[in-house]
């Protein structure tokens, strides 16, 4: 076999129709474009976006800057683990971390970076040490009944905002000249 002898698959490559050849081929005068019209003239494409002269759809939307988290904006995002996971990748009496769920691949290394709750699905039959920000109330006990221990890592909280801070304050000068 040659480059030369390389051809398509037979009815794979279709000839383009030849347009504007006179009235015998069927395709003559206006060559399918039909009468007059922008679409009819040399170069008159019309964007995909234009809707026929009325406002443009980019227009008449509201102008909001950004996407993400805009409808919870202080919602905490949790990395959720289920019971029977640690019952298939931990050894009784382990120590069960988010850094140790990353390691099982169980989390990614983001996830375990954040907040981690644990959830009741599935069953737990070995004593493990959890640590987690938050537990479910079946997970919980489930874990207990195993015969292991729950430990909760503290979530930081911040002042929200100064005005919080000094109403704080004026609230405490109110309680101790009472």
């Amino acid at each position: 076999m040659k480059l030369s002898d390389l051809r398509p698959a037979p009815g794979s490559h279709k000839r383009s129709r030849r347009v504007g050849r006179g009235h015998g081929s069927g395709r003559g005068k206006t060559a399918g474009r039909g009468t007059k019209g922008q679409k009819a003239r040399t170069g008159g494409k019309v964007s995909q976006a234009f809707g026929g002269g009325q406002t443009p759809l980019s227009q008449r939307l509201p102008f909001l800057r950004g996407i993400g988290n805009s409808n919870a904006p202080f919602r905490k995002e949790y990395a959720i683990v289920n019971i029977e996971s640690l019952e298939r990748f931990f050894e009784p009496g382990a120590q069960v971390t988010p850094e140790t769920l990353a390691e099982k691949h169980l989390l990614s290394s983001t996830e375990s970076r954040g907040l981690v709750k644990i959830l009741g699905d599935g069953e737990l039959h070995r004593p493990l040490t959890v640590r987690a920000h938050k537990f479910s109330e079946s997970a919980r006990a489930k874990i207990e009944a195993a015969g292991g221990r729950i430990e909760v890592i503290p979530v930081k909280v911040y002042e929200k905002t100064k005005r919080r801070k000094d109403q704080g304050k004026l609230a405490q000068g109110a309680q101790a000249q009472a």
